[in-house]
């Protein structure tokens, strides 16, 4: 999801935050705390709108950064009238850029965006099924936090996954992890010495140095990867087979929210004839409005 996000303090969005946290905590009982999840769930739902139908969308209290900015953007109108300007048939529909508002045809979109990004929410609990609400965000080149995108967002589409395409896949996300860590040991101030050592004993090609010193750098990685191995529940793995999904953006783009009703509306996007650049030749505007 490459993407030009400009990089600005998000302010607004803490502030907002601190004013959602601070709510009256003097009633504790039950019939109160059900009646506060039921605000809670209709405050969270909001139906876009296409020419092929609504969905329907609830937030994800999980993600509050990412739930805070898609309410005030709605609020204040942003989305209405920008396009779904990119599709990709099986995998997702993506929309957001400002730009895209009365936007010429054949005129290249997905760079527009608004002048923040938001700290990543990632969460093992929220998957990239089919119907997921997601944020778009900037390659790890320019983007190693993986910060999302202020305004642009996808939803997925995706195939039917297997159970073992899923175990396969966690296994590349965890080589993928190690492999980060491996660079966390060896830039660590307190590993220095073992980092000179090893690229000493590397570049003499002295085989049995290079082995003693590379257990301790792989002892290391085995200690901070203990217990963050990456895992789909029974549940999640059930999904994936049944209504299918993108496993592959899973801990790696924020997934604020998901489609609860209206999925028939995402194949009828994300089916029709485009151009080189993913964009449908027939715009699909939307407009975003609380349930």
């Amino acid at each position: 999801m490459n993407i030009s996000v400009i990089k600005k303090t998000i302010l607004v969005v803490n502030a907002s935050l601190l004013f959602f946290g601070c709510g009256s905590t003097k009633d504790s009982n039950s019939d109160n705390v059900n009646s506060e999840n039921e605000l809670n769930a209709n405050n969270n739902t909001y139906i876009i709108s296409t020419k092929f139908g609504d969905m329907t969308i609830k937030l994800f209290d999980e993600t509050p950064l990412h739930r805070d900015n898609f309410k005030k953007l709605v609020a204040d109108s942003f989305y209405d009238g920008t396009l779904f300007h990119r599709i990709i048939d099986g995998f997702m529909i993506q929309g957001g850029d400002p730009t895209s508002k009365n936007a010429k045809p054949g005129q290249q979109l997905g760079m527009g965006n608004i002048k923040y990004t938001i700290p990543a929410e990632f969460n093992p609990n929220l998957i990239h099924k089919k119907g997921a609400l997601a944020a778009a965000r900037q390659s790890d080149a320019v983007n190693p936090q993986k910060e999302s995108s202020g305004c642009q967002f996808y939803i997925v589409d995706g195939t039917k996954v297997t159970e073992k395409a899923l175990q396969s896949l966690s296994m590349r996300k965890d080589a993928m992890k190690k492999r980060a860590l491996g660079s966390k040991v060896l830039n660590d101030p307190d590993n220095y010495q073992l980092k000179n050592n090893f690229f000493r004993v590397r570049q003499l090609g002295l085989k049995d140095s290079i082995n003693y010193y590379g257990t301790i750098i792989q002892t290391k990685i085995d200690s901070l990867f203990s217990g963050n191995e990456f895992k789909y529940s029974p549940d999640q793995i059930a999904l994936y087979d049944s209504i299918g999904g993108t496993p592959s953006l899973d801990m790696d783009y924020t997934v604020f929210g998901e489609v609860i009703e209206g999925l028939n509306i995402i194949d009828s996007i994300s089916t029709l004839q485009k151009d080189n650049m993913n964009r449908p030749y027939d715009d699909v505007k939307m407009t975003i409005r609380k349930l």
